[in-house]
C-alpha cells in the first residue's frame, strides 16, 4: 500500500473557534402582558391607602375618647370616698390553753362620700377580723344607699364568738404584751361590692377592698381609741 503525503497546511493552526461567553442574566423580573403590572401597583397603593384609613380613624377614636374622659372627668369631679374606724372596744379577748380564742370586739364605722354628683350603693359589706394575719371571724355589715357629699355612720359591726387559732412563739410572746398592756392590734379587713350613681345612670359593681389597723383598748382601759383613717387594699 503506498504512502500518501499529507498537504501541507499554510499557517498555525488554533483548533476550532472558541465560541463568545453568553449575555449575563438579567434578574429583572419580565414585565407582565396584558397590563398586569399596573394592576399590581394599583392593588398596592390601594392597600397603603386602606392602612392610612385605618390608621387615620384609630387616631381618631382615640382622641375622642380621651377628649370624653377629660370633659368627663372637668364636669363630675370625682374623688376618693375615705372610710373610718370611729369608735372600737374589747370586751373579751383571750386565748385558752387549748389555743381558743375568745372574742368580743364591736367597731364602728364612718364613711365619706364627697363628691358632689356620684351617689353610692353598697350592696354588700363583708367585714373581717384578724390578729397575726390570721382572720378569727366575718360578719356582714349593712346594706345602704349614700348621697352627695354625706357622711354616713354604720355600726357597731360585733365580732364574738370563739376560733382556734395556733399562734407562733414570737405572735404569742405579742399576745402576752398586749394582754398585759391592755391593747390589742387588730386588723378589720373590708370586702366590698359598690354601684356608682350619675345622675339617671347607674354603674356595674366594684369590689374595693378596705383595710384599718386597730389599736383597740380592753374594756375597762382608761386609754381612749384614737380616730382610725383605713386604706384601700391594693
Amino acid at each position: 500500500m503506498a504512502y500518501q503525503k499529507q498537504p501541507e497546511l499554510n499557517g498555525a493552526y488554533y483548533g476550532p473557534s472558541i465560541p463568545p461567553p453568553p449575555p449575563p442574566r438579567s434578574y429583572n423580573r419580565p414585565k407582565r402582558r396584558g397590563g398586569r403590572g399596573c394592576g399590581c401597583c394599583l392593588f398596592d397603593c390601594l392597600c397603603d391607602c386602606i392602612m392610612s384609613c385605618i390608621c387615620t380613624i384609630l387616631c381618631t377614636i382615640l382622641v375622642v375618647l380621651g377628649l370624653v374622659v377629660l370633659v368627663f372627668w372637668l364636669i363630675v369631679r370625682p374623688h376618693e370616698v375615705k372610710f373610718y374606724a370611729s369608735d372600737a372596744s374589747i370586751t373579751t379577748f383571750n386565748l385558752s390553753n387549748t389555743n381558743n380564742l375568745n372574742y368580743n370586739l364591736a367597731v364602728n364605722f364612718t364613711v365619706r362620700n364627697p363628691n358632689r354628683r356620684i351617689g353610692l350603693y353598697y350592696d354588700r359589706i363583708e367585714a373581717n377580723a384578724m390578729y397575726e394575719g390570721q382572720r378569727f371571724s366575718t360578719v356582714d355589715g349593712p346594706v345602704f344607699y349614700q348621697g352627695h357629699k354625706n357622711t354616713t355612720d354604720f355600726g357597731p359591726v360585733v365580732f364574738t364568738g370563739q376560733h382556734l387559732m395556733v399562734l407562733e412563739n414570737s405572735d404569742r410572746g405579742n399576745f402576752d404584751q398586749q394582754t398585759t398592756d391592755g391593747i390589742f392590734e387588730i386588723e378589720v379587713r373590708m370586702n366590698l361590692r359598690v354601684r356608682f350613681k350619675l345622675g339617671l345612670f347607674k354603674t356595674g359593681t366594684w369590689k374595693p377592698k378596705i383595710k384599718c389597723d386597730l389599736r383597740v383598748p380592753v374594756d375597762g382601759n382608761p386609754a381612749q381609741f384614737e380616730r382610725t383613717r383605713c386604706s384601700y387594699d391594693l
